[in-house]
C-alpha cells in the first residue's frame, strides 16, 4: 500500500510539472521536434514563447517544416507559420483511431517528400498526446523502415519511455497497442456492431464524507454523446457492485468513450470518477474488464479502490440478455432519473475548438487558410479523404509487410 501511495505522489508530481514546465522543445530524432507548451500558461507568455519558437525554427529549417497541432485550433499559429494541420483532441484523452493513421500519413508524406523536411509536433497540455503521435509513427514507420531508420525507432522508444508513460493514460496506451496490434495483424478486427448491456462497477468509490458516491454515466461515440444514466446512489465498500443496465441494448461502433461522473448531494458540481476509451473493432469478447490501473484519472484517484474494477457486458443484439437476474442490484440502490438537469446533460467536449480567437470578427479557420497555401494544401488534400478507408489502409500495409 505504501508503495502504491508513493506512485500516486509520482504520477501527481509529474503533472504538476506538467502544468507548470513552460516550454519544452525536444528533438524526438533529427526530424521529429515534439514543441510542449504548459497547460497552465498565461496567454501573454504563451504567444511569447510561441513566436520564438517559430522565429527558432524558421532560423534552422526555413520553409522546410511542417507544424502538427495537436491540441484546440489557434489563430496565431497558423498566423506564424502557414504549414499547418490541424489534429487536435482533447488533453487526457486519445485520439480516433482514423486520426492517428491521418498524423501518421501526414508525417510520412512530409517527411519522405524532401530529406531536408522536419515535423513539428505542438502540443499545449499533458504530454500524452505527443506521445500518442510519436509511439503510433515509430510503429507506422517500423512496417516498412530500412536499417538504418533503427536509430530513429530507438529514440522514439527512449521518448516515448522516458518523458510520456510517467504521464500518460491508460486509454492513450490501449489506443497505441490497438494501432501497432492492427498493423502486425496480433489484432483482428471485429467489424460487427456491438450492444452494450451492462456496466458493472466492482468496488464504490469513497466521493461521500460518510463512502460511498452518486454515480452517473455519459457515453461518447466518435466524441458525440449518445446515453445518459440516471444518478445512482450507493453505499459500499470494496467489496460493493453496482450494476448500470442498458434496456434495449446501446448500439456502439467505432471509438467509444464512456465516462463515469460523481454528482454532488446539494452543489451544482460533478467529479470525474473514471473514463475509458475503446474502439469495438478491437473487441472480441461479449464481457470485458477494466482493472484500476486501465481506468484514465481512477488509475491515480485514492479514493478509488486498489483492486477496483469495471465490467462491459454486450452481446450483438438489442434483446435483454437472459440469465442476468443474478446482475440486479439491491434494496440499498435508489437511481433517480431526473437526467434533464443541465449539470447531468451538460457535454463536455461540444465547444472544444471554440477557442477565445474563434469568437472575434474577421478570424478565419486554420483550414481556410492552408486552402490559400496551394503546395500544402495539394500534398495533404488526400488526408481529409482517408478517414473512412482508415482501417482498409491498416489492412493493405500489414499485407504488404508480410
Amino acid at each position: 500500500m505504501q508503495a502504491q501511495r508513493k506512485s500516486s505522489r509520482n504520477l501527481s508530481l509529474n503533472q504538476a510539472m506538467e502544468d507548470t514546465c513552460e516550454l519544452d522543445l525536444v528533438y524526438v530524432t533529427e526530424r521529429i521536434i515534439a514543441v510542449n507548451f504548459a497547460s497552465l500558461s498565461e496567454e501573454q507568455t504563451f504567444c511569447s514563447n510561441l513566436k520564438e519558437v517559430a522565429q527558432m525554427l524558421k532560423s534552422k529549417h526555413g520553409d522546410s517544416y511542417l507544424l502538427l497541432n495537436l491540441s484546440e485550433r489557434r489563430h496565431d499559429i497558423s498566423k506564424l507559420h502557414s504549414k499547418v494541420l490541424d489534429f487536435g483532441w482533447p488533453d487526457l484523452h486519445t485520439p480516433a483511431l482514423e486520426k492517428i493513421c491521418s498524423i501518421c500519413k501526414a508525417m510520412d508524406t512530409w517527411l519522405n517528400a524532401d530529406p531536408h523536411n522536419v515535423v513539428v509536433l505542438h502540443n499545449k497540455g499533458n504530454r500524452g498526446r505527443t506521445g500518442v503521435v510519436i509511439a503510433a509513427y515509430m510503429h507506422y514507420s517500423n512496417i516498412s523502415a530500412s536499417a538504418d531508420q533503427a536509430l530513429d525507432r530507438f529514440a522514439m522508444k527512449r521518448f516515448y519511455e522516458d518523458k510520456v508513460i510517467p504521464a500518460g493514460q491508460p486509454s492513450q496506451k490501449r489506443y497505441v497497442h490497438y494501432f501497432s496490434g492492427l498493423l502486425s495483424g496480433t489484432i483482428k478486427m471485429n467489424n460487427k456492431p456491438l450492444f452494450l448491456h451492462h456496466v458493472i462497477m466492482h468496488g464504490i468509490p469513497n466521493f461521500e464524507s460518510k463512502g460511498g458516491c452518486r454515480p452517473f454515466l455519459k457515453i461518447y461515440q466518435a466524441m458525440q454523446p449518445v446515453y445518459t444514466s440516471g444518478i445512482y446512489n450507493v453505499q459500499g465498500d470494496s467489496q460493493t457492485s453496482i450494476c448500470i443496465t442498458i434496456e434495449p441494448g446501446l448500439l456502439l461502433k467505432g471509438d467509444i468513450l464512456l465516462k463515469c461522473y460523481h454528482k454532488e448531494f446539494h452543489s451544482p458540481t460533478r467529479d470525474v470518477i473514471f473514463r475509458v476509451q475503446f474502439h469495438t473493432c478491437a473487441i472480441h469478447d461479449l464481457a470485458i474488464v477494466f482493472n484500476k490501473e486501465d481506468l484514465d484519472d481512477a488509475f491515480k484517484d485514492e479514493r478509488f479502490p486498489e483492486y477496483g474494477k469495471v465490467e462491459f457486458v454486450f452481446s450483438y443484439g438489442p434483446e435483454k440478455i437472459q440469465g442476468m437476474e443474478h446482475l440486479e442490484n439491491g434494496p440499498s440502490v435508489s437511481v433517480d432519473y431526473n437526467t434533464s438537469d443541465p449539470l447531468i446533460r451538460r457535454d463536455s467536449y461540444e465547444n472544444f475548438n471554440i477557442h477565445r480567437e474563434d469568437s472575434m470578427d474577421g478570424r478565419r479557420s486554420v483550414s481556410s487558410q492552408l486552402h490559400k497555401v496551394t503546395p500544402i494544401y495539394i500534398l495533404f488534400n488526400h488526408l481529409y479523404l482517408i478517414q473512412e478507408s482508415c482501417f482498409l489502409w491498416i489492412i493493405q500495409k500489414n499485407c504488404s509487410k508480410t
